[in-house]
């Protein structure tokens, strides 16, 4: 099997490598960050394949996706169920503590744990996670706070990227994909 093109640096993969949980803010990470209402008031998102994929992945790999989240809506529950995601937080604004709870289910500590997110609210979980991450058009406080900025943009890969870093870190990106290729 030809090698793996994906590389990241030394010094984040070392960060990353005894990662179990990933937090995922979900507007402006899973979805551009747009704010789409029907005519009724419905809310709809868009979220990208890759980026699902990606969380799938971390679940295959033994990494436990979880999603604090200011906001709730019908069509973030449909698609967090369709990515088999366990561990949320709706409708959230003080993300330490619900991301905290989450860490406590799980027997895992803030030194087993990442983080992608993209504005204040996501800091408190930012800042305690053992690696974090952020889009390109996150807030400037929160690009200056974390580990890795992501080349994708929110709701265009971000999230995938993150997941491939977390996967190569914990040494399980290359079996992943040698699973699926000839």
């Amino acid at each position: 099997m030809k090698r793996p093109v994906l590389t990241f640096a030394p010094e984040r993969l070392l960060r990353a490598q005894d990662v179990r949980v990933a937090f995922f803010d979900v507007d402006g990470v899973l979805t551009d960050g747009g704010l789409y209402y029907g005519a009724e008031g419905e809310v709809l998102k868009r979220f990208s394949s890759l980026d699902g994929h990606g969380l799938k992945l971390l679940r295959r790999a033994g990494i436990e996706p979880a999603v604090v989240t200011g906001r709730d809506s019908p069509a973030l529950r449909k698609r967090l169920d369709a990515l088999g995601v366990r561990h949320v937080r709706y409708g959230t604004e003080d993300k330490g503590p619900a991301a905290q709870a989450i860490l406590e289910e799980l027997g895992l500590t803030w030194s087993q744990a990442a983080a992608i997110g993209d504005d204040w609210p996501d800091l408190p979980v930012l800042t305690r996670c053992a690696f974090a991450a952020a889009p390109p058009t996150a807030h400037a406080e929160v690009r200056a706070r974390v580990h890795h900025v992501t080349q994708a943009a929110a709701g265009y890969g971000a999230a995938r990227e993150f997941c491939d870093l977390l996967l190569v870190a914990t040494g399980h990106y290359a079996s992943l994909l040698a699973e699926i290729l000839p």
